[in-house]
This record gives structure tokens, C-alpha cells and sequence, in this order.
């Protein structure tokens, strides 16, 4: 049996993809990590800005690859009938470009994702954010049959702002949130499953191309199924 294929058995998160043309989100192996890792490292934004609460970004470039490197290894195993964590690479023509993540807590109560992701700086500006984003809202709702999804971003981050509002998430408030000793304002964004739904035909107008999903059944075994609305 392939090496793929026995992991897929044994840890069925490693078999999930979505792929729609030239796009692909994909599970982060280590050769395809090292590359993410590398990428990072030569930068995400400019040093004068951080989108990120936590600023994992700052340092050099073997700094911030050791980080990738140790926060994905750390986060794999994050996965329970109640609780998963999935990262994926985000793959333009085969080169990983980024990292989009799908969170969700508490799942088979509220079946509820949270989105996160980074591109690199080589990959921003030409509409992958955005088309990865619905990548990650098909594989929510329509592979795993989520509620709702949210997403986030500081009011100085207009990049992630724009591109939560251009797929069609709804505004839901904004908090402050410590960011490098500073309380920064963080905007909330909600994706409802009814209001998804009304907006796949733009989705799949915007991804140019059929969207293929892999591993989600096999995935799906492992988490427990979520509730049906009283």
C-alpha cells in the first residue's frame, strides 16, 4: 500500500483537498511545508504593519520559517469528533502560495468554522485570497455541513477586510483585541449557511472552473455529525 494511502487510513485529515482550475487547497506534508516555511520567511506584509494577533511574522527569515515549521507540526493532531483544526496549502499552478485554516469548537453543538489564512508576498494582489476563501466555504458547507462560518481581521488590515466582504460575508460587530501591547479594534464577519447558499452561483462564476472535493467522507467519519436546527 502507498505511503498516502496508509496515512489517509490511519489519519483521514491527510486525504482532504479541494481543487477548483489552477487552485488547490490541499493537506501540508513536510516537503510542501518546507516550502510554506521558506516563503514565509522571505515575507507576508511590510515590517510596518502586523495583521496577525499574535506577531509570528516578525524576526528573519529563519525565525518566522522555524514558526511555521513548529506551529503546523503542533496543530495536526488537533483534530476529535468535537474539535478540529485543518490546514491547508494553497497551491496556484503546484507552487504553495499560503495557508488557508478551517477551526471549529464545540462542533456538533454549533457547527461553526473559523477561517484564517496568509499568502505570500509574491502571491498577493492577483484574487487568489479571495478565490481560496471560497475554496475553504465550499469544503465547510457544502463537505461537512456546517452552520455558519466567520471570519476576521484588524480594522488596519484592509486586504483580509476586503476580501470577507467581496466573498459576501456579513459585518458582525468589532471588539478590541491586544495586538503588540495595543488594544486595536478586530472586525467580525458571519457567512450563514442560507446566505452561502444564495451566493454559490457568484462563487463558482468567480473560480472559473468545476470544484473538485477529495477525502471529505473519510474525514467526516471522524467528527461527529453536527445538529440539526430545532
Amino acid at each position: 500500500m502507498p505511503h498516502t494511502d496508509a496515512l489517509a487510513r490511519l489519519w483521514p485529515a491527510s486525504a482532504v483537498s479541494v481543487k477548483a482550475g489552477d487552485l488547490e487547497l490541499r493537506w501540508i506534508d513536510d516537503e510542501v511545508l518546507v516550502h510554506l516555511a521558506e516563503l514565509a520567511g522571505r515575507g507576508i506584509h511590510d515590517p510596518e504593519v502586523m495583521p496577525f494577533e499574535h506577531p509570528w511574522s516578525r524576526g528573519t527569515a529563519e525565525e518566522v520559517a522555524r514558526r511555521v515549521l513548529t506551529y503546523q507540526w503542533g496543530i495536526r493532531s488537533r483534530v476529535s469528533p468535537d474539535a478540529f483544526a485543518l490546514e491547508f496549502a494553497v497551491l496556484h499552478d503546484g507552487i504553495p502560495a499560503g495557508v488557508q485554516g478551517l477551526t471549529a469548537n464545540e462542533w456538533p453543538v454549533l457547527g461553526r468554522v473559523t477561517t484564517g489564512s496568509w499568502l505570500g508576498r509574491a502571491h498577493q494582489g492577483r484574487g487568489i485570497g479571495t478565490r481560496m476563501r471560497m475554496l475553504a466555504l465550499h469544503l465547510a458547507f457544502e463537505g461537512l455541513g456546517a452552520r455558519e462560518a466567520t471570519s476576521g481581521a484588524f480594522v488596519d488590515n484592509g486586504p483580509s477586510n476586503a476580501v470577507s466582504r467581496r466573498v459576501g460575508y456579513e459585518p458582525d460587530g468589532a471588539f478590541h483585541v491586544a495586538r503588540e501591547g495595543v488594544a486595536v479594534l478586530h472586525n467580525r464577519f458571519v457567512m450563514s449557511r442560507d446566505r452561502w447558499e444564495s451566493l454559490r452561483g457568484d462563487h463558482a462564476t468567480a473560480l472559473g472552473a468545476p470544484i473538485e472535493m477529495r477525502g471529505v467522507g473519510g474525514f467526516s467519519a471522524t467528527i461527529s455529525s453536527t445538529p440539526r436546527d430545532n
